[in-house]
C-alpha cells in the first residue's frame, strides 16, 4: 500500500470515528455521474482503492478506450441514455414538437425541448442509437434519461404545460380508448381531454412512456443479455404537486417496473429547493420504496440507486454538506448511490476527496 493510501486509511478511520459512520454492505454500488474522475488519482492508484465501484457516462462518451479505463480501475462503467429530449430533432422535424392546450407548439419551458411521445419516426430514431450503444460496447447497463413529457421539473419552481394534443395523439387515444371526440377546434378538445376524459387521457399517456420503456428492454435483451436497465427520474411521490409525477409528467413507475431492474430518483436537495432540509433525501427514497415494494434486501428483483447532489447547480452544496447528504442517499432501501457531478466536483477537490472518505468508510 502506497503512503498515501496508508494516510488516508488512517485519516479515514478518524473520520469515520467523529461522524459516527460504519459499513454498509448492503451498498454495492458507490458512483460518479458526468465523466471519469481520473483527478482523484494518483499515480499507481485506482478508483476501486478509493471507493468509487461506477461510473456513469453520457452514451456519446463511450468508446472502446473508456470501456477499457473502467475495467483497468476496478470500476463498472454505465451509461445514460437520451429519450425524450434531443432537441436538434425538432429542428429538422418541427412536426415532431409537442402540442399544447391551445393547439399550437408548446414553447420549450426554460429551454427544455421535449417530443410528441408518439411521432414514429423519433421514437425510431431513439431506439436505433440505443441498440448501436448496445451493440457497440459492453456497458453493465444502460439509464434512461429524460423519459417524460415536455416539461422543465428539474428546478424548484417547474413549469409543467400540458402536452401533447397534436393530431397523431388525438387520433391514436380516440383509437385506442373507443371515446370520440368532436370535430371541434383544439382548445375544446383540450378541455375535454383536461376535464370530463382526463382519468383515461392520463393513463393514455403514461401508457405511452410505459411502452418506451419495453421496447427498450427489449433491444436490451435481444443485443446485449443481462445487461441492467435503469431510469434516472423525478423524485416526487404520486401525491406531491397535485400527483404530478403521473398527470404532468406521464410516469408511472410502478408499471414502467414490468421492464426495469434499477430505478434511480433524482433528489436534488439544493436544486429542488431543500438547501438545508437533507432528511427530504432520504423520504423521497424510502417512499419510493414503499411505493415499488423495494426493501433493499439481498437478491430482490428491483433496487433503488439514488443519484445525490454535490456539485453546485441552483444553491450551491457546502463542503460539510457531502457526507450527509450520501449519508441519506445511501440508506434503506437504497442499495447504490450515485453522485451528481462529476464536472461540478474536479475544481477545487475537497467535495471530491470528502466523497471518496464517506465511499471509503461504507465500503464492506
Amino acid at each position: 500500500m502506497s503512503f498515501r493510501l496508508t494516510m488516508l486509511v488512517f485519516t479515514l478511520g478518524l473520520a469515520m470515528a467523529a461522524y459516527g459512520q460504519t459499513a454498509r454492505p448492503w451498498v454495492e454500488v458507490r458512483a460518479v455521474y458526468g465523466g471519469f474522475p481520473a483527478e482523484l488519482l494518483q499515480p499507481g492508484e485506482r478508483l476501486d482503492q478509493l471507493g468509487t465501484n461506477a461510473v456513469f457516462v453520457g452514451s456519446g462518451a463511450i468508446n472502446g478506450k473508456l470501456v477499457a479505463d473502467a475495467r483497468a480501475q476496478g470500476v463498472r462503467l454505465f451509461a445514460e441514455f437520451n429519450t425524450m429530449h434531443v432537441a436538434s430533432y425538432v429542428k429538422d422535424h418541427p412536426d415532431a414538437a409537442p402540442v399544447g392546450a391551445d393547439g399550437k407548439p408548446c414553447p420549450p419551458p426554460y429551454g427544455w425541448q421535449g417530443i410528441c411521445p408518439i411521432h414514429e419516426g423519433y421514437r425510431r430514431f431513439r431506439m436505433e442509437e440505443f441498440r448501436k450503444l448496445l451493440q457497440k460496447c459492453p456497458v453493465a447497463g444502460v439509464w434512461l434519461d429524460y423519459l417524460h413529457s415536455h416539461a422543465s421539473w428539474e428546478r424548484a419552481d417547474p413549469a409543467l404545460p400540458d402536452t401533447c394534443f397534436c393530431d397523431r395523439c388525438i387520433q391514436e387515444f380516440s383509437k385506442e380508448s373507443g371515446i370520440s371526440l368532436p370535430q371541434q377546434p383544439r382548445p375544446e378538445v383540450a378541455r375535454l381531454l383536461l376535464g370530463e376524459h382526463r382519468a383515461r387521457w392520463v393513463q393514455w399517456r403514461c401508457d405511452v412512456f410505459t411502452d418506451w420503456v419495453r421496447e427498450f428492454r427489449k433491444i436490451a435483451d435481444e443485443t446485449r443479455p443481462g445487461t441492467l436497465l435503469g431510469t434516472f427520474h423525478c423524485p416526487w411521490s404520486d401525491t406531491d404537486i397535485a400527483g404530478a409525477l403521473r398527470e404532468k409528467l406521464a410516469i408511472d413507475l410502478q408499471a414502467q417496473a414490468a421492464y426495469l431492474d434499477v430505478f434511480s430518483p433524482m433528489p436534488y436537495h439544493a436544486r429542488f429547493g431543500h438547501p438545508t432540509d437533507l432528511a427530504w433525501i432520504s423520504r423521497q427514497v424510502a417512499w419510493l420504496g414503499r411505493y415499488l415494494g423495494i426493501e433493499g434486501k439481498p437478491n430482490e428483483r428491483h433496487k433503488i440507486w439514488p443519484i445525490v447532489q454535490l456539485s453546485d447547480w441552483g444553491e450551491p452544496v457546502p463542503l460539510e454538506q457531502v457526507e450527509p447528504v450520501l449519508d441519506h442517499g445511501s440508506r434503506r432501501p437504497a442499495t447504490g448511490v450515485i453522485v451528481f457531478a462529476w464536472g461540478g466536483l474536479r475544481k477545487p477537490l475537497d467535495k471530491a476527496k470528502a466523497m471518496s472518505r464517506f465511499f471509503m468508510s461504507i465500503r464492506p
